[in-house]
């Protein structure tokens, strides 16, 4: 009688799964173990890890909490009154069966969505991941549970305060690009046509605070290759795996600070503005952005 598969072995097999994107029948040459097995098994794993890792993705609980993130963008990314970057990508998906359109996305893929708010050190504050691919960005946002905890005013923002230079208050935001609708507390950058050279500092300035989210999604779709391949899960399995998978690059971000070399990051050279890029951009495919959005919603 075989002996059962050992935890050290499941963890083995997923953290396997997770980092290369090879798929079952792939995987199952490595770990001597039967696709269908591997399937369960993976999933599991995953669901352990999550539980285990929970406190590893957490929203700030208090004002006080929200102002030393905004501390350290204002400290790292001279941008001050920052509360995270938001950004959103699809994750490809094969069709789930009898579900006609209902996952079809504008690239004609189809795919779920992963929502996320990064701090100034690369780690996720906020994932909200399962949206069907087919929703509109800004209803990809307002659909998630941020939004709805923040107009139940559940989340603790800080008041407008002062800033250095400037005898008004003015708000906390968040940073986002155009796939998110500009609004009291999010702030995107001026259209890139007839700037003014203060609307050009602004805008480098934002990009600065931006270009965390970027980093953020780039190291964890290179470190875990699943994300980069289609996955032939359904959508729930799926969003299990990137879950997981967001958890486990925060809790490596959080303790493990040596595997992250300064070359895994976008490097800006402060005298010449030129950008550096970090060593995540040599994978040939990217996670597919959202799509710019003209909607209205007020955060």
């Amino acid at each position: 009688m075989r002996e059962p598969i050992s935890p050290a072995h499941r963890l083995l097999c997923t953290l396997r799964y997770l980092a290369t994107g090879v798929n079952f029948e792939e995987l199952k040459f490595i770990t001597a173990i039967a696709p269908q097995t591997l399937r369960k098994i993976i999933i599991e794993t995953c669901q352990a890890i999550i539980t285990v890792l929970k406190d590893n993705i957490k929203i700030p609980a208090s004002e006080e909490e929200w102002k030393v993130v905004s501390d350290d963008f204002g400290t790292k990314w001279n941008f001050d009154h920052c509360l995270g970057a938001i950004d959103g990508k699809h994750i490809e998906i094969i069709k789930p069966q009898e579900s006609g359109s209902y996952h079809f996305n504008y690239k004609h893929t189809f795919s779920i969505v992963l929502m996320a708010i990064a701090n100034a050190n690369y780690e996720f504050i906020m994932v909200d991941i399962g949206a069907n691919g087919r929703v509109s960005d800004g209803g990809v946002f307002s659909n998630s549970s941020f939004y709805k905890n923040f107009q139940e005013k559940k989340i603790k923002i800080p008041e407008p305060d002062y800033l250095p230079g400037f005898n008004c208050k003015l708000p906390y935001v968040f940073v986002a690009d155009d796939a998110f609708p500009l609004s009291n507390n999010l702030m995107k950058p001026y259209p890139q046509r007839n700037l003014s050279r203060d609307k050009r500092i602004f805008n480098y300035r934002l990009s600065r605070a931006r270009r965390i989210r970027e980093n953020t999604f780039g190291i964890l779709a290179s470190r875990f290759r699943i994300l980069l391949r289609t996955i032939n899960l359904n959508p729930e399995k799926t969003a299990t795996i990137v879950r997981t998978c967001c958890h486990l690059h925060n809790f490596l971000r959080k303790n493990k600070m040596e595997i992250f070399l300064n070359e895994s990051f976008d490097i800006e050279n402060t005298n010449t503005g030129i950008i550096g890029p970090g060593s995540w951009k040599s994978v040939n495919q990217r996670l597919c952005k959202l799509q710019p959005n003209q909607g209205k919603i007020h955060l």
